[in-house]
């Protein structure tokens, strides 16, 4: 009895662990949630697993208390990740932001080039409209 709470007990804090460290690497929140949902479910089997071996029922209220803290963390992030616009709240690697920065010196490059040679680019800045009715490709 004893060597099953003692694995128990491990392989829930190895499980504990990497949920936080997934929770630390991300890359977005809906990572980060289902990281975070992860520990709260092993701290609930923690403490399940206490109460079955000390054979108390007494801790089920706490039991219930962490289940409804972790269904109300989890439908709250849900509800504001559904309307979160795209690539907002998702930490960017450093390839990435230098390929974005690479992206806009490119383009600042072609726009300034386009200046001088008199060309008109899709960056350049484009004031009034087409005519009425023109049909553009």
């Amino acid at each position: 009895m004893t060597a099953v709470v003692v694995v128990c007990g491990v392989l829930l804090t190895i499980g504990a662990f990497l949920a936080v460290i997934r929770a630390e690497k991300g890359p977005s929140m809906l990572d980060r949630t289902i990281a975070l949902d992860i520990v709260v479910t092993t701290m609930i089997a923690a403490v399940a697993l206490y109460a079955a071996v000390n054979r108390r029922a007494d801790v089920v209220p706490i039991l219930v208390v962490l289940s409804l803290v972790g269904f109300v963390g989890s439908v709250t992030i849900a509800r504001f990740a559904s309307v979160e616009p795209e690539g907002e709240g998702r930490v960017r690697t450093r390839e990435e932001i230098a390929a974005q920065e690479a992206e806009r010196i490119d383009n600042e490059d072609v726009a300034e080039e386009s200046r001088r040679s008199g060309r008109r680019t899709e960056t350049d800045e484009h004031h009034g409209g087409g005519a009425e009715g023109e049909v553009r490709s």
